[in-house]
């Protein structure tokens, strides 16, 4: 999952910009969660704080949905409802930090989240690295001060290479 293990041909698509805000960042999600379909696998990666859920946040807004999104720290999987131009799809925001071991994944059914209905966004993948399929979009995000980010999004697989050139057009023109 790291940005330096992508093969040439991916690497050239990386799209590196900062967030100066949480606004932005929510701006960001929204714009990205216009592109996303059901069967897209989203890893987000970055420590404490650096703006993960306001970055699914946007996503949400994105797909249309009304729905509250909050931290899915203790609970492990939150489900949000993307609006009715999107059917209703479910978003699926996973944090996977209080995992200890690769075993506890099998019981929470994490493989059918990212190869159901809808869209899941994974919290702290690494926790499943082993596991988790080689085609997605992972979102590198780092803090540079207190309001800025940078995000470093990867695409792995021409699906997110496609959308990430789509996404590139709409939001840089």
């Amino acid at each position: 999952m790291s940005e330096h293990k992508l093969p040439a041909t991916q690497a050239a698509h990386v799209l590196d910009f900062i967030s100066h805000s949480p606004a932005q960042t929510e701006r960001i999600g929204q714009r990205l969660g216009e592109q996303f379909v059901a069967g897209d696998l989203i890893l987000l990666i970055g420590n404490f704080g650096v703006g993960k859920t306001h970055l699914v946040k946007g996503v949400a807004r994105g797909l249309d949905s009304d729905d509250l999104v909050t931290s899915p720290s203790f609970v492990l999987v939150n489900e949000y409802r993307a609006g009715a131009a999107r059917k209703h799809m479910p978003i699926y925001h996973v944090d996977l930090y209080r995992i200890a071991e690769a075993g506890e994944l099998t019981t929470i059914g994490l493989d059918e989240l990212w190869a159901g209905d809808g869209l899941c966004l994974i919290e702290w993948p690494e926790r499943a690295a082993a596991l988790l399929p080689a085609v997605h979009m992972a979102i590198h995000m780092q803090h540079l001060s207190e309001t800025k980010r940078r995000l470093r999004l990867a695409p792995h697989g021409q699906r997110y290479i496609d959308l990430l050139d789509r996404f590139k057009g709409i939001t840089f023109g």
